[in-house]
């Protein structure tokens, strides 16, 4: 016979796990109750009951569930909610499993309450739940608060016979106040991973009435029926109408490099004031410029509806990835808009960044490069219109901006070549994950391709977006090459170690704590 452990997470469950715990009496060789710091009489009934019981900070139902599963004693396992119990016939079930074990996992059918009615008419039943198997062989999954078992190869899979007993709701208060609970957790988790539109609300909502009532026989319930039916497609309803306005709220921080061009950057500021959605925050990160660009940030300081930070070092030379990170530090928002100090942008430049900004990528704009007639023209005038007509341009196509065009030529680019920290936007939990920029990099090159690579060898996708999100870059002379055959070198060791974070970036190996901020709907 194998050895069980039974699994438990609660938080306030003191109306249900004395129940709980009693009926896994005759299966459990263990029982370990994992509890998110109750506030009522928890955790005495179950240290009454004589279970292990372990205190630790709930981030999540799955996160939860896996950190109980790695408390567990032995290999074979079931995993019960603190609402639920063994009916009898299932109790037998297990017990011939656990002296036989023809499967490596088991499902059972939940049954399911509402007003102390059992529903199996209803869309609650057969409810099918993978709660027995070998830890080994499967971690928790899926989506929060639903969350399931993922098996981690193909493995038999046997339903015991008997159900799984599960007080759900009293009445409709408590059911829509879990709807409510359920579709913020949801929203949250989803944001910026799946689209949502009002076409995909409607046909969503009315497909969950249709299978809730009709094909899964919810009309059959009686008033509890369509009680669940109507609560179910209100979760439906709620949490994709709550996910569209999360996709829609999305608080930026834009970053400007600069060092010593006060008349570009005056531009640039300028091209800042005039978008149609201004970023929540301007950090100028400045590379240590003299007292006239200070003079400058101090007189927009006064003129600009959002906080107009300067954040400033001494200059010791072309420290960059220094002054980036330095800035980045210093963000208070989710999302980050990157810049130098001669990129001048378009009206919808920010939204258009913030439109293609999506979990699990990173944004490479484009830019129009402006030779040094139009550029002289641009600062003397402080005109800022660019078209595809503009004489004295490069990369004329960049000048067209069409949302058609950009979904059809955007595309994802793997490697490190052809990559421009002039125009990028990140997320900053993924920037503090490969810990920003490298500071080993002196003097220019290379810096944004090492940049790249950990993001790549980290799984964040580089999406090099077209005909949107484009910068105007003002010409300037270029940058001197002499550290080049030095910073080749670093970036040559990150490709070959395969590295994720560099040493020396926002978090230095003196300083590992960078503020993060939490970030809300």
């Amino acid at each position: 016979m194998v050895k069980l452990s039974v699994v438990i997470i609660t938080f306030n469950e003191e109306n249900n796990i004395a129940r709980c715990i009693d009926s896994v009496s005759l299966v459990a060789d263990e029982v370990v109750v994992v509890d998110s710091y109750s506030t009522d009489n928890t955790k005495k009934i179950c240290v009454t009951k004589g279970v292990r019981f372990i205190e630790h900070r709930f981030e999540g139902h799955i996160q939860q569930k896996n950190f109980a599963l790695n408390q567990c004693t032995f290999d074979h396992v079931l995993s019960l909610d603190a609402d639920e119990y063994l009916s009898d016939e299932l109790t037998t079930s297990i017990l011939f499993a656990k002296k036989n074990w023809p499967a490596e996992a088991y499902e059972m059918n939940r049954l399911s309450s509402y007003g102390g009615r059992w529903m199996k008419l209803s869309a609650w039943y057969p409810d099918r739940k993978l709660r027995l198997w070998n830890k080994n062989l499967g971690y928790w999954g899926g989506d929060n608060p639903h969350d399931k078992v993922i098996l981690t190869k193909k493995v038999r899979v046997m339903r015991l016979r008997g159900d799984l007993m599960h007080e759900a709701y009293e009445n409709a208060a408590e059911f829509l106040t879990k709807v409510q609970s359920y579709s913020d957790i949801f929203a949250n988790e989803k944001r910026f991973v799946i689209e949502s539109s009002s076409f995909k609300i409607f046909y969503k909502t009315f497909y969950t009435f249709i299978q809730n009532f009709f094909i899964k026989l919810g009309v059959f319930g009686g008033f509890e029926g369509a009680i669940i039916s109507m609560s179910n497609t209100n979760y439906t309803f709620y949490k994709y109408s709550k996910l569209r306005e999360a996709n829609r709220n999305l608080k930026t921080s834009l970053i400007i490099t600069t060092y010593n061009r006060k008349d570009a950057l005056e531009l640039v500021l300028s091209s800042v004031l005039q978008q149609r959605t201004m970023p929540d925050e301007v950090i100028i990160a400045d590379d240590g410029s003299g007292n006239d660009t200070r003079q400058l940030v101090a007189h927009y300081q006064t003129i600009f509806p959002v906080p107009l930070i300067h954040c400033w070092h001494e200059d010791l030379g072309f420290r960059l990835s220094s002054i980036r990170n330095k800035a980045i530090a210093m963000a208070k928002h989710e999302y980050v808009i990157m810049i130098d100090g001669d990129i001048v942008l378009p009206a919808d430049f920010v939204a258009e960044h913030k439109k293609n900004a999506w979990k699990g990528r990173y944004i490479q704009g484009s830019r129009v490069l402006l030779l040094s007639d139009t550029t002289q023209k641009m600062l003397s005038g402080k005109k800022i219109a660019i078209t595809p007509f503009t004489p004295n341009i490069e990369n004329r196509l960049n000048a067209i901006r069409s949302n058609l065009l950009s979904r059809l030529f955007s595309y994802y680019r793997a490697g490190h070549t052809n990559i421009r920290g002039a125009n990028l936007s990140f997320w900053r939990e993924d920037l503090l994950a490969v810990n920003g920029f490298n500071e080993e990099f002196v003097g220019w090159g290379r810096e944004d391709s090492e940049f790249a690579v950990r993001m790549n060898n980290l799984g964040i996708r580089r999406k090099h977006v077209k005909f949107a999100a484009v910068g105007y870059h003002l010409y300037h002379p270029e940058h001197s090459r002499k550290q080049l055959h030095v910073n080749d070198a670093i970036l040559m060791r990150t490709i070959t170690e395969g590295k994720t974070r560099c040493e020396n970036g926002i978090r230095k190996p003196s300083l590992q704590s960078v503020p993060e901020p939490a970030f809300h709907l």
